[in-house]
């Protein structure tokens, strides 16, 4: 399992990290902990794949209005939502978007679907990528501290835990 880890664990957190990436990056940051990857590596590649995901959602809706309105179509509660966090926040929506679970994929479609300047979400979204993966990853590596030292004889069954215990809160937070 370790060397699964150590070979497929970047490129697992960087394919997840393209579509958010939140649970990867926790569980990476806990799995650097153990010493099974790099937290500097994690974060890196959590910031990078993060970032590039969110510019190729917000390009696709910018290059391509109306095949992303009709994939937002079910998603009408969801962009609601966003517009509102758009107006209310300004372009600091880019930033709480990272963490908020179920619109994190829809606010750079919505972003480029509106006029919002290229130029400024790039500059937002790269800021916000580095801030959520240092916070993300930091977080989750000294939690690791915590969960780690206690479960480390049960390695296998403790990363299933901790990834059913995010995924849980995730669907939970989903649902609210």
């Amino acid at each position: 399992m370790e060397q699964l880890i150590q070979e497929w664990g970047y490129f697992i957190l960087a394919l997840y990290s393209f579509g958010g990436g939140m649970v990867a990056l926790v569980a990476a940051g806990i799995l650097s902990y153990s010493g099974d990857l790099n937290i500097f590596i994690t974060i890196s590649v959590a910031i990078v794949a993060n970032f590039i995901g969110d510019q190729f959602l917000f390009t696709l809706a910018r290059n391509n209005k109306d095949q992303a309105k009709a994939m937002m179509q079910k998603y009408r509660r969801k962009i609601a939502l966003s517009h509102l966090m758009m107006k209310k926040y300004g372009s600091i929506v880019i930033f709480l978007q990272k963490y908020i679970y179920g619109v994190k994929t829809l606010i750079p479609l919505a972003m480029g679907i509106t006029k919002y300047d290229y130029k400024k979400f790039i500059l937002f979204n790269i800021l916000a990528s580095i801030v959520w993966g240092l916070v993300v990853g930091f977080a989750s590596y000294y939690l690791g501290n915590i969960i780690y030292d206690y479960i480390k004889e049960f390695k296998v069954i403790a990363i299933g835990l901790i990834i059913l215990l995010i995924v849980g809160i995730g669907y939970w937070l989903r649902k609210k």
